[in-house]
This record gives C-alpha cells, sequence and structure tokens, in this order.
C-alpha cells in the first residue's frame, strides 16, 4: 500500500486525510518535521507523495526534479509526487481558489480586486485573479503604500479577498481591516475556514454581501492533489459533495428557546444521536463559578448571570462540531449572536407556554411566561436559522432538529 502524508512544523489537526480517505482507500498519515529535518526527510522517506504546507511550499522547491506550470509560477508546492527520477511538485491551491470563485459563482474579471496579506497565500491569489482578467489588484499590508489604515483609498474595490490568518481559531472575533472603507464590495472571501464565518465574514453578512470561507478551496486542492497522488480524476460535484460533509462535521448546532423547551435534554438526545460532545451553557457556567443559577442570580443578579454567560459562549462558540444548549435569555444580549453564528447552525426550539416548566429558573419564578416570550420572542427568531416544535420527547424532537438539519 502506497504511503501518503502531510507534512509541516506544526499540524495541529488537519482535515487533509478525511479528504483523501472520501477519495480512495489508502495510508495517510500526518507528519512534523523540524526545520532542520526537512531535507533528510525527503531524501528518507517511505511516503509515495504528500501534501505540504507551511512553512515548507517554498524550501521544498529545492528538492525537485521537475515543477508544474503553475508552481514554478507561484514559486510554491503544496503537493510532491515521487516519480522515478525524484520528486515532482505542483499547486494545487491555483486549482482551489479558482474553484472558490467559481462555486460562489463570482468572477473578477474586469473589476478591482483587494488582496489583503503578502504571503504565499496571498500569491497564489494574486495569480488566480490575473488570470481570470481581474482589472487591478490592490495588495493590502500592515505597511507599505496600501495598508489597513488607508482602506479608503480603494472604495471602488468591489472584490475583497483575505489570504492572512487574522480571525482564525483559537483567535477568532478579529478581522484585518474595516471593509466599511470599501462601500461598493460585492464578495468578500476568507481563505480562513475554521470557525466558518470569520468577523470578516460576518461583517460582510451584516452588510448584505456575498461571504465565503475556504472550505470549498481546501476540499478543492485536496482533490486535486489526490488525483495527482492516486492518477484518478474527480468532477466538481465531488469537491461539493466533501466540502458539504466537512461543512456538516465542523459546525455547531446551538439550541436557543424559551426557559423549560427542552433543550438540555433534547440537546443530550441529538448529540448521542449524532455521536457529537454536548456542552450545556449553564451547566458550564456553574462548575466554572462553582456555584448553581439560582446562587449566582441570588449574589449578583441577572447582570453576574449574564456577563458569565457571553464569557462561556465566547469559549463554546469557537470550538466545531459540538451540540450546545444555551440558556433561555442568552438571545437578549446581541453580543451573543455572531459568537455562537460563527461555527454554527442555530436552531429555536418552541413549546407551548402552558408546557415550561419554571422550577429552578429564577427569572420565570420572577416572571410570567407570557412576559419573557413578549420580550423575547423576536429576538429567538432573529437569533435562529431554523425552528423546531419541541413537542413529545426529547428523541422525537432531536429527529426533528436532524431532518431540519438535513433540509
Amino acid at each position: 500500500m502506497d504511503k501518503y502524508a502531510l507534512i509541516g512544523e506544526h499540524l495541529g489537526h488537519s482535515y487533509s486525510p478525511q479528504i483523501h480517505a472520501m477519495l480512495y482507500e489508502n495510508e495517510y498519515t500526518l507528519r512534523e518535521v523540524p526545520a532542520d529535518g526537512l531535507a533528510e526527510f525527503l531524501q528518507t522517506t517511505d511516503c509515495a507523495a504528500m501534501n505540504v504546507t507551511i512553512p515548507y511550499k517554498k524550501a521544498v522547491i529545492p528538492f525537485c526534479t521537475e515543477l508544474d506550470a503553475v508552481a514554478g509560477r507561484i514559486g510554491s508546492v503544496n503537493t510532491l509526487v515521487r516519480r522515478a527520477d525524484g520528486w515532482h511538485g505542483y499547486n494545487t491551491d491555483f486549482a482551489g481558489f479558482e474553484y472558490m470563485l467559481r462555486s460562489a459563482g463570482v468572477s473578477p474579471k474586469g473589476k478591482k480586486c483587494v488582496v489583503f496579506g503578502s504571503g504565499g497565500a496571498s500569491l497564489t491569489v494574486q495569480t488566480v485573479l490575473t488570470d481570470l482578467g481581474a482589472a487591478e489588484i490592490i495588495v493590502v499590508s500592515r505597511s507599505g503604500e496600501n495598508n489597513y489604515g488607508n482602506l479608503s483609498r480603494h472604495a471602488d474595490a468591489a472584490i475583497l479577498v483575505n489570504a492572512t490568518p487574522v480571525g482564525m481559531y483559537p483567535n477568532t472575533g478579529a478581522a484585518a481591516g474595516d471593509i466599511s472603507a470599501l462601500p461598493k464590495l460585492e464578495a468578500v472571501f476568507d481563505l480562513v475556514y475554521n470557525p466558518a464565518r470569520t468577523q470578516l465574514l460576518l461583517d460582510a453578512e451584516a452588510r448584505g454581501i456575498k461571504a465565503v470561507n475556504g472550505l470549498s478551496m481546501l476540499s478543492a486542492q485536496g482533490v486535486r492533489s489526490a488525483e495527482h497522488f492516486s492518477g484518478l480524476r474527480f468532477d466538481d460535484a465531488k469537491i461539493a459533495e466533501i466540502t458539504a460533509a466537512l461543512s456538516r462535521q465542523m459546525q455547531n448546532i446551538i439550541l436557543i428557546g424559551m426557559p423549560g423547551c427542552g433543550k438540555t435534554t433534547v440537546g443530550r438526545a441529538l448529540a448521542s444521536a449524532l455521536g457529537r460532545e454536548m456542552a450545556d451553557a449553564d451547566d458550564e457556567i456553574t462548575k466554572r463559578a462553582g456555584k448553581t443559577v439560582p446562587e449566582i442570580f441570588a449574589e449578583g443578579g441577572e447582570a453576574l448571570f449574564r456577563k458569565l454567560e457571553t464569557q462561556m459562549l465566547t469559549e463554546l462558540g469557537k470550538r466545531s462540531g459540538l451540540v450546545i444548549a444555551t440558556g433561555g435569555g442568552c438571545v437578549t444580549r446581541g453580543e451573543n449572536y455572531p459568537l455562537l453564528h460563527q461555527n454554527g447552525v442555530i436552531v429555536w426550539l418552541r413549546r407551548a407556554l402552558d408546557e415550561l416548566p419554571r422550577d429552578g429558573r429564577p427569572l420565570s419564578q420572577a416572571h410570567a411566561p407570557e412576559e419573557l416570550w413578549r420580550e423575547r420572542r423576536d429576538k429567538y427568531a432573529a437569533f435562529a436559522d431554523i425552528s423546531v416544535d419541541s413537542a413529545g420527547s426529547a428523541a422525537e424532537t432531536a429527529e426533528k432538529v436532524k431532518e431540519a438539519l438535513e433540509k
């Protein structure tokens, strides 16, 4: 059996093994290689082919006996295949970004484009934009003539691409630049795919601008590298299938709704059915504080609880693949929305007011359900991507949620 791998200095978690596993059966491993060990590794490895990531996309070039035309133009290699005469280097990031644009239905032809970042990823982006006929490409970096402080010089830009790691997990909530300086944007692309919605993409969504993360690029470059590995050929439908599968796997499923609507019990049933980890925000708050929810309310009132809740949602919202049961009042603070939305689909569980229990719930005991409902119903609707009636058993409601997500 041939051995394939991803090499880099610090790999952490990678989706490359999963992408290749969806294309063919083979052994694919992650191999962290120290900078001073790259030459020896390339000379002694038993791998038949490899993907290459930061910081070795340029460093591997001297070890290649041949480069494909794209890798030669960009000066970057992300795929190595062992041939009879040595390593052959390819760049499939080009095809990945080209697919990212095409699958989003966006053409840069004749348009002014702004690219955040000037590193290797930026070079790939610039090459694709040039080949697709962009009228002008402005590269923005932290210093230099075009920087994040003078974006307004390019207020006529139609397309923005972030080719920096700013906003990537775990440092979410940040954006390299403020897109309010670019009032004519038609589309924003971010090569980051975790979280699904970086702050840059959230800002674009808020303005009604097409916002696309880098997951489709990741899938496409992986599929094209797999073609070099295996000699097989795959169409765009396979890339779309893999992108959708990874998106479902990575996204959190977040349950919101009135106190007592079943978020915790449904969440547990849903997590069990899907093989996911379950996180109950109220339980996590009590563990962190060392106090029950009623005790927190007694000590500092609702203001203290909401502060602790936002802190907890900041942590949970960054993660991937969870089922998260929120507190009934999380929607009362607008800042909680991007924390949940950045990496998840938000499901509103709806239950008849006369079926909501009130024991152990400070606000439910202090306020009639009708009062809380009037205050919160529009906020639940604003947060929610999907709404599901929470009636019957937790397992039955969990099945409804699954069906709604599949649609």
